[in-house]
């Protein structure tokens, strides 16, 4: 039985037309029956580094009894001109996260995955101190189950009080061993009494 934690979290390569640029991770996350794909901002736009892709392909899983069978779907960031992503941004100003809703008829048949939802997220009144375990889910310069199609779990711990902005950015930090690649991973916390995010 595969963790569904594992089947939340999607590969992510970012074009310029049919140019290849970069590799990062995304995750899905649904709310009020939308589905969304989550990433870094920066995966989607970096001025300061002049990366402008036009798409992101990820990669579903096709088969729920074959996680061998997986399919590339291909994102258009613009549509007349426009950005399709959303972001945000908080008292201190942008946040580094995207989120690119997806036309649920327009996925492959038999589309298999996990999503997030706000009954995932972390609560006003939750604790997490630091020093806390936490997993963050990716693909590390590229690196999985290339068979199965499946990420990696590194472990990390919480780094800085969550709730207290870390130099008064929108940001609290953890402390992991990522890689280029990893922009986007989702960070999950066990709380106390509850199961991992994701399952």
């Amino acid at each position: 039985m595969i963790e569904s934690l594992l089947l939340s979290t999607t590969r992510i390569s970012t074009f310029d037309n049919n140019i290849l640029l970069t590799n990062a991770t995304g995750f899905f996350f649904k709310n009020a029956g939308r589905l969304f794909l989550v990433t870094s901002r920066h995966v989607v736009i970096d001025e300061a580094n002049d990366h402008h892709p036009n798409r992101l392909e990820i990669e579903i899983h096709t088969d729920r009894g074959n996680l061998a069978q997986s399919t590339g779907f291909s994102i258009l960031l613009y549509e007349n001109g426009r950005s399709v992503w959303r972001d945000a941004a908080d008292t201190a100003g942008s946040i580094d996260v995207a989120a690119v809703e997806l036309d649920q008829r327009a996925l492959p048949e038999g589309a298999h995955f996990h999503a997030f939802d706000v009954e995932q997220l972390l609560k006003p009144e939750a604790h997490i101190e630091i020093g806390a375990d936490a997993l963050v889910v990716g693909f590390p310069l590229g690196f999985h189950d290339t068979l199965h199609h499946l990420p990696v779990v590194r472990h990390a711990i919480v780094a800085s009080t969550i709730g207290l902005r870390f130099q008064g950015n929108g940001y609290f930090l953890t402390d992991a061993r990522t890689h280029r690649g990893s922009s986007g991973s989702p960070v999950v916390a066990r709380i106390a009494g509850d199961r991992p995010s994701g399952d």
